[in-house]
């Protein structure tokens, strides 16, 4: 089985914690498992312990598939950190961590724990550029929200909104590079200067 379809088959597919270990090693190390302390190739895999252990003399030799990602330093096992990261990845209206908590048999705290984890790894780099070289960059920008008009009279916001002239509507802009990745944020208005 290569990837899980559905909650329940990731579920039996992570709780083989053969099938964690290599799920993480083959997404993290594409090209063969390295040694996260010297970047060394030369590695021994120990399947009793699941841990690697490097063939150069430095500190911290033995290493896991958690050194360095958002498992590390967890005593949660990695069955259940996969599975609420396949929650969170697959829940398109997201997901609470007392449904996570529920899902997965662990307290509400700890799942409210991994889910700033894993909403941190998924994060992207604000900071790389879009584009280069022979890509394409679509930029468009929509407006989110309700109007004023549109809500109760007694409403705080629309008071609120008739008083500072506001539409009601935030400027949102989206940037999609082709075949790469969508960025999108909220902009204080849509001059050109902004966008």
């Amino acid at each position: 089985m290569s990837e899980p379809r559905s909650l329940q088959q990731a579920i039996l597919y992570f709780s083989n914690p053969d099938n964690c270990t290599q799920y993480i090693a083959v997404r993290r190390w594409p090209d063969g498992v390295t040694c996260p302390g010297c970047g060394s190739d030369h590695v021994s895999y120990n399947a009793t312990r699941r841990t690697w252990k490097c063939s150069t003399h430095h500190p911290k030799r033995e290493f896991s598939v958690k050194v360095g990602t958002i498992f590390e330093d967890s005593p949660i096992p990695l069955d259940k950190w996969l599975a609420a990261t396949w929650m969170v990845t697959n829940c398109k209206n997201g997901i609470s961590s007392y449904e996570v908590g529920r899902g997965l048999k662990v307290t509400q705290r700890t799942a409210w724990f991994m889910l700033h984890r894993i909403r941190l790894a998924l994060q992207g780099n604000p900071m790389m550029k879009l584009g280069g070289p022979g890509s394409e960059v679509e930029v468009d920008e929509t407006f989110i929200g309700g109007k004023a008009r549109n809500m109760h009279a007694s409403s705080a916001r629309r008071r609120r909104l008739d008083a500072t002239g506001v539409k009601g509507k935030t400027p949102v802009v989206g940037i999609l590079e082709r075949d790469g990745e969508v960025r999108a944020g909220v902009i204080p208005t849509r001059r050109r200067g902004v966008l």
